[in-house]
């Protein structure tokens, strides 16, 4: 027979994190570039999430606790990760295949630091300090990184000529 402490943060923990899994699942993706092995990113990490969950402080913030394991696996995983092919598009409901993939594209032209603070913070929407905590980095370092990360994603679709252009009604 089971303790009913057990019962007790089972329920704690599929309340507090479960809600999470499918923004996990959606960075996933994006940090890896859409490849299977995100979903075992997240399976690996919401495992971690529950080995060490009775030692999570019940007032702090389980996104940013999460995300932190989520990174802390990536990391751990390695090039097995990186090394896949992309297969998830990334872009606004409305828009086209074609830009879809451009966007994938120069997301995935980003350097892994770049990547990892843009997805924090401006899809997962994750304060600068939050990412900060996050990725264990200072926070003018985040600030930095988005701040270059824009710019290289402003560029990117500039110069192809695409995304950016046909949001802001600039090509026919």
């Amino acid at each position: 027979m089971f303790p009913s402490r057990l019962f007790q943060s089972q329920a704690e923990f599929e309340r507090i994190v479960m809600p999470e899994a499918p923004r996990l699942i959606r960075f996933a993706r994006r940090l890896t570039g859409g490849t299977p092995a995100s979903e075992d990113l997240v399976q690996e990490t919401l495992l971690k999430a529950w080995r060490s969950f009775h030692q999570f402080t019940r007032d702090s913030n389980a996104r940013a606790w999460l995300y932190r394991i989520l990174i802390n696996e990536y990391h751990g995983q390695g090039r097995k990760i990186r090394a896949s092919p992309a297969m998830v598009p990334l872009g606004r409901a409305n828009s086209t295949p074609i830009e879809r993939l451009e966007m994938n594209q120069a997301l995935d032209s980003l350097p892994l630091e770049q990547r990892s603070v843009l997805l924090l913070a401006v899809v997962e929407g994750f304060t600068c300090r939050e990412v900060s905590e996050i990725l264990s980095v200072p926070i003018g370092t985040v600030m930095s990184r988005l701040s270059r990360a824009r710019q290289a994603l402003r560029e990117k679709l500039a110069t192809d000529g695409s995304v950016a252009a046909v949001a802001h009604g600039q090509k026919d």
